[in-house]
């Protein structure tokens, strides 16, 4: 059984939806943590919905804190425990999508996943396997997981956006080419990659204005 995500969200600068991006933030984040970028990108995408789940699991001594799944390294959880845990994640988000788009009117293309670290993983691992295409994937400062498993899993291939700094000293900045070669491997013809010179694990300004003109242009926003 799926749990229900809680979402915060901000309307369309024009009132009328005919897009939306789904913001999925990183481990021991909320939703709330990237929302805050609809200021800036709203006024340039009028007519798109931004819509930002906090992730299923709490993290205990992190009251406003969550994950998609446990991460060994971090929490000392099994490897078992994390798989466990991003296989139930998965069934949680896809959920929280298709009712989304039921809920809004909207086609799968009409739809964008802007993830960040843990929240790049999930949208690298979920668009994928989703049998309808959607709009495309921006991953800020993630990776992909479970590469070797991609090509027979993939059941279409939405635009995608890499975007990582140089300066990451929590996801390593090799994890974009690797993710890169790993798509075009399973036939991906549209990757693209930017990279934010002296950025840590974070969103700078040129990154965002890559990810902006990747949405309107490649996307259909």
């Amino acid at each position: 059984m799926t749990r229900v995500l809680t979402a915060g969200r901000k309307e369309p600068v024009s009132g009328s939806t005919r897009s939306v991006v789904v913001f999925l933030h990183g481990y021991g984040a909320n939703g709330a943590d990237l929302l805050g970028l609809a200021d800036v990108l709203g006024d340039h995408l009028p007519d798109t919905l931004f819509v930002a789940p906090d992730a299923p699991e709490s993290i205990p001594g992190m009251p406003f804190g969550y994950q998609w799944f446990p991460i060994p390294w971090l929490d000392g959880s099994s490897e078992e425990e994390a798989a466990r845990g991003m296989a139930a994640a998965v069934d949680d988000l896809n959920a929280f999508l298709d009712a989304l788009l039921v809920d809004e009117d909207l086609l799968p293309e009409q739809m964008v996943l802007f993830g960040f670290s843990q929240g790049t993983m999930m949208s690298l691992h979920v668009a994928p396997r989703r049998e309808d295409e959607i709009a495309g994937v921006v991953g800020f400062s993630g990776r992909l997981l479970n590469p070797e498993l991609l090509i027979d899993e993939v059941q279409s291939r939405p635009p995608v956006l890499l975007v990582h700094g140089d300066a990451d000293d929590v996801v390593p900045v090799q994890s974009l080419p690797e993710a890169a070669e790993a798509l075009q491997k399973a036939g991906w013809q549209e990757v693209y990659a930017h990279i934010m010179k002296g950025t840590a694990h974070g969103i700078a300004p040129d990154g965002l204005s890559v990810a902006l003109a990747f949405m309107r242009d490649k996307c259909g926003l």
